[in-house]
């Protein structure tokens, strides 16, 4: 039997390894957290399937667009720019994606965080069950101005950042997960910051191991918001951007964090958030098949759970020449996970209150869909206080449908069955507009960026801006990019 010294001494020499050769008798696999750091540490852009890169700049585009809107229409925005003057923690050199301001790196982080997350505009995974974009982009673009970093790193730590994020939370079970009350996107989300600004930072392996370390005491993000419309779930998302770029500059100061965040017994990630969680989920395929390539992204500002639904309606609509007064009922079919979130409890689904009420409301959306034609961020202030529209959800009934489960988690399917004067009109949709296989195309994700961002950029603005982000690796240094954002509206443009 070999010395226990020598082994650990072997170990410490071949840490970066993932086995301990045969020569020597013995096997020694490295832990997720290691693997995922090293990954992370090692990631170059150089490395990227060109792919990847085409699709990150789409992303980042969408990312902008949906925070520069909500800098201007969120609910959110004097609450959230009191505190952080209250704070002190304004007046630094970072942007926050359309504000005069400057701010500090993690209030910018979080700020951004907040704000890309507000409209429920943003990207998603379905598999994952997350929102990647919302907390790795906003660490990542202020651990940029921090360092001055050019476009190309920015690109490669994102990766980084939504390979970590989006395999940490398909390899806990989104759905076990969400039944113990967790968001992923926010849980998840803090580790994906930390490995975006991480490798921005130039960090080590070891380094980024300490920063999970740190992330695993941070993991938060609570599902209760979903009982009274409260804005936790933008907080802690930007919350997860900010503690996930805190976490990577303290473990580039030396701040020492656990070694097994995440596959730890005593409390690991993966032990503590899930009850049956499948770690090789976390490395499978790691570094060859880039889960950031199925990344969807939202033609509607709602939960993604009812976007097949409304593609389904709206077609329904567009076929039969549907006008709503002559609805006589609605069903929508989701896989369960879907009707947790957007259709139960019905009576309350069928009388949103506020936004984030309708967000999550299949009945108010689907009436949207059915009346309009479409779904768009303008329409809540329209229609929550629209006594047609409101009548037309208390028509609409969500249930939990056979043929969209089986579909889940690849798919986030829906079935739609409209009722008219003795007719029904059904469609199921199985990838909804904007899936990774249904995706927008590059005019149709300029548009909604066009669309975001046109009451408040003058023209050549908003087309430099555009340009800059769709040639994000040839920037030399995004800071100019970014102060695009903060460009005065004409006096013709929507007020702030």
């Amino acid at each position: 039997m070999l010395d226990p010294a020598l082994i650990a001494d072997y170990d410490r020499a071949f840490d970066r390894y993932d086995f301990v050769t045969a020569d020597y008798g013995v096997t020694k696999m490295k832990s997720e957290t290691a693997s995922l750091a090293q990954f992370v540490a090692d990631l170059q852009f150089s490395r990227l399937p060109q792919n990847v890169v085409e699709r990150t700049r789409l992303l980042v585009l969408d990312h902008v667009g949906i925070a520069l809107r909500a800098r201007h229409a969120a609910a959110l925005n004097s609450a959230m720019s009191d505190s952080l003057d209250a704070l002190g923690l304004s007046g630094g050199d970072a942007v926050v994606i359309g504000d005069e301001r400057g701010y500090s790196p993690a209030a910018a982080a979080f700020y951004n965080g907040n704000l890309a997350h507000s409209l429920d505009f943003d990207d998603t995974h379905a598999r994952g069950s997350i929102h990647p974009s919302a907390p790795i982009v906003p660490a990542a673009l202020a651990a940029a101005e921090m360092t001055g970093a050019d476009g190309q790193q920015v690109v490669a730590g994102i990766v980084a950042g939504y390979e970590v994020q989006i395999r940490l939370s398909i390899a806990l079970n989104p759905t076990e997960h969400y039944n113990r009350g967790f968001h992923p996107t926010a849980t998840c989300g803090v580790f994906g910051a930390a490995a975006a600004a991480g490798s921005i930072l130039g960090l080590t392996a070891d380094q980024i191991v300490s920063a999970f370390g740190l992330c695993g005491s941070q993991a938060a993000g609570s599902m209760q918001f979903l009982v009274d419309g409260a804005w936790n779930k933008p907080f802690h998302v930007g919350y997860a951007a900010m503690g996930g770029l805190v976490s990577a500059v303290m473990a580039s100061k030396g701040f020492i964090g656990t070694k097994e965040s995440l596959e730890g017994a005593k409390g690991g990630f993966l032990k503590a958030y899930a009850p049956d969680a499948d770690p090789t989920e976390v490395i499978a395929g790691l570094g060859e098949a880039y889960e950031t390539m199925n990344i969807a992204v939202k033609p509607y500002p709602s939960c993604r759970y009812g976007h097949a639904a409304i593609d389904a309606l709206i077609a329904i609509r567009a076929a039969n020449d549907v006008d709503y007064r002559a609805v006589e009922a609605i069903e929508v079919g989701l896989p369960r996970t879907g009707w947790n979130l957007i259709g139960d409890p019905e009576s309350e689904k069928q009388n949103p209150k506020n936004y984030v009420d309708g967000q999550f409301s299949m009945a108010f959306v689907g009436a949207v869909a059915i009346r309009e034609g479409r779904m768009g961020w303008d329409d809540y202030e329209t229609h929550l206080d629209d006594q047609d529209t409101l009548a037309l959800c208390k028509k609409i009934k969500a249930v939990v449908d056979d043929r969209a489960e089986a579909h889940y988690p690849t798919n986030m399917s829906g079935v739609a069955r409209v009722d008219i004067e003795g007719t029904s009109f059904e469609q199921m949709v199985v990838d909804p507009k904007g899936e990774p296989n249904n995706f927008l195309s590059d005019a149709e994700m300029r548009g909604k960026f066009d669309t975001l961002v046109a009451p408040y950029l003058d023209p050549d603005s908003l087309d430099q801006l555009a340009k800059g982000i769709l040639q994000l690796d040839d920037q030399k240094n995004i800071h100019g990019m970014l102060d695009l954002t903060r460009a005065q509206p004409a006096a013709t443009l929507k007020a702030v």
